[in-house]
């Protein structure tokens, strides 16, 4: 029996009364139309104040709430998951902290007030990335840490521009115009923090790295979190970004870094690291509507997206917590028979992933879709969108067949339960809200229905395309067309697609090898070359000699150490006369 009152149980309740205390405060907000902006002047720097910003609109209110909502339910399965770690208040605190930073970056409208959220961000992901403590985690935390620090550097360089307009302040820069190269330069250097933040090419690499954190970590990290503070720093900042025609440029890498994530899923065996690439995949979607320009639709699917993929992580972690820490979906099979509860849990949020209709997904993956449809897009960008969704239903079955259907294939006096009743009731609120949650939203943001009149073609072009990627998915996914072992036959593409296109090889390996080698140059021909030579050894070797010359002299002729000593002494009393 768990002890009542532990640390988990306590940051749930506060956690969940300030969540659903914000979303009725969210909704009054939207219903009357209210904004309550405060600032809070720092210091003055030679006219310019620094000025700390919160912007309470709808929008951040709503977002708060299902930050606080998802990393309360994470917190209180955290507290059967991570139980037996003697270091669980540390673990706790820490989140805590991750969910406080985001906070922050949510509630500042000013690049200034966002930098305290931001680097906040980085800095405790880093630490719950290598919470467990080996080799892997700790290559992963750099990776995430130094990709990450990009960002970070993007953006103290656009707060340094901003002297050119005498002030930091939020409201002053948004109505300057596209013809100033100092605004194309802050809208750039927006995108790329808010690129490095959400993972989009050529930043993807650290997504799936950071995996080798706690999983209620990667709950709370690819749902509502880290990988969505891009996204809500474009929403922030849409107006620049329109302003600067940037949106063409963040929609080709969006549309390309979801892509990119559904083919590479296809290929993946790791059961997070497959979740991880949906996740990029749905950042991409997100990014990419920002980039055409809408904002509004962006956040609702970034709200829905929360729901199920917070739900999809605490499943696959009861799986994994019952498989004995075994992530590999070819070990997996029949797991409906022996976990029914989780099973149904998982295949609720795949739907919702995949965009059934009337779960949270559809209303918010089906509206884009159709939104795109209706826009002028070019071929590129409409084919990347469809193509993406049709990938995502073809992994989301793959993934389904090999750990759902057929034979249980891991230990076969091995069984699994769903008797982890405290990680069972955190999934099963997640899932109703998974169901009504894409409603409810879509009847609060969207209060008069958006009217899209598209042909027939158009309209059932979705439908076909996720029914063509569920069938891809259900013949790669039957063992028999692995038997002849196919996959060594093209292995230079099946490796270049299913390795993120090579990222994290460029990434890592890509960035330090040249580095390396030249430091590796240096130090052999100046540090142990010739730069020795001439440098430290010379000094030593001539002072070693010299000095046994002084040594030989006084030991040898007294007489002459003795005038040498009178001599000193003489020439000490004339400078000292």
């Amino acid at each position: 029996m768990l002890w009542p009152l532990s640390i988990c149980l306590l940051s749930f309740v506060f956690l969940m009364s300030i969540s659903l205390s914000l979303m009725f405060l969210g909704m009054y907000y939207i219903f009357f139309d209210m904004v309550v902006f405060i600032e809070w002047e720092l210091f003055n720097l030679n006219g310019s104040s620094v000025v700390m910003t919160f912007l309470f609109d709808w929008m951040s209110l709503m977002f708060m709430s299902f930050v606080l909502f998802i990393s309360s339910l994470v917190i209180y399965y955290s507290d059967e998951y991570m139980h037996g770690d003697i270091y669980i208040n540390r673990f706790i605190i820490l989140v805590l902290m991750f969910v406080l930073s985001m906070m922050f970056l949510i509630i500042s409208p000013n690049l200034i007030s966002i930098l305290l959220g931001w680097d906040g961000l980085g800095l405790v992901s880093y630490c719950l990335v290598i919470y467990n403590q080996n080799v892997k985690s700790y290559n992963a935390g750099m990776l995430t840490a130094l990709s990450n620090r990009i960002g970070d550097v993007a953006l103290l360089m656009a707060i340094a521009w901003m002297m050119s307009y005498g002030s930091w302040n939020y409201v002053y820069y948004l109505d300057f115009g596209s013809d100033s190269f100092v605004m194309l330069f802050i809208g750039s250097m927006v995108v790329l923090a808010a690129m490095t933040k959400s993972a989009q090419i050529p930043f993807s690499s650290w997504l799936p790295a950071a995996m080798a954190a706690p999983t209620p970590v990667s709950a709370l990290v690819h749902s509502s979190t880290l990988v969505t503070a891009g996204c809500m720093f474009v929403i922030r900042f849409n107006v620049i970004i329109a302003s600067n025609n940037l949106g063409s440029v963040l929609l080709l890498i969006a549309g390309l870094t979801m892509f990119m994530a559904g083919l590479g899923a296809n290929f993946e065996f790791d059961l997070k690291k497959i979740i991880a690439l949906s996740t990029l995949s749905q950042l991409g979607l997100m990014m990419s509507i920002l980039a055409m320009g809408y904002p509004k639709l962006a956040f609702f699917h970034l709200l829905t997206h929360a729901l199920f993929k917070a739900l999809l992580f605490m499943c696959a972690g009861s799986i994994i917590h019952n498989m004995k820490n075994c992530q590999d979906i070819r070990y997996m099979g029949g797991l409906c028979q022996q976990m029914p509860l989780t099973s149904m849990c998982f295949h609720v949020s795949n739907l919702a992933l995949c965009g059934m209709p009337f779960l949270a997904g559809f209303y918010s993956k089906d509206l884009i879709l159709e939104i795109t449809s209706l826009s002028v897009l070019n071929t590129v960008s409409f084919f990347l969108y469809f193509f993406s969704t049709g990938l995502t239903v073809c992994y989301s079955l793959r993934l389904v067949y090999y750990s759902m259907v057929g034979d249980f294939n891991f230990m076969s006096l091995h069984s699994l339960n769903d008797e982890g009743w405290i990680m069972l009731r955190g999934m099963l609120t997640l899932m109703i809200m998974a169901i009504v949650g894409g409603c409810m939203l879509s009847w609060i943001i969207f209060p008069s229905p958006t009217m899209i009149c598209l042909p027939l073609s158009l309209k059932l072009l979705v439908l076909v395309v996720s029914g063509l990627g569920g069938w891809l998915g259900y013949e790669l996914a039957k063992f028999e067309l692995s038997y002849d072992m196919q996959a060594l036959n093209y292995y230079i593409s099946f490796s270049f697609m299913g390795s993120m296109w090579f990222m994290p090889f460029i990434s890592t390996y890509g960035i330090n090898y040249y580095p390396l080698l030249l430091g590796s140059r240096i130090h052999s021909s100046f540090d142990q070359g010739w730069g020795e030579d001439w440098g430290g050894q010379m000094f030593y070797n001539w002072s070693v000699e010299y000095s046994g010359f002084v040594q030989w002299w006084q030991n040898n002729n007294l007489k002459i150490y003795l005038v040498s000593f009178v001599l000193w002494v003489v020439t000490l009393v004339l400078l000292m006369i």
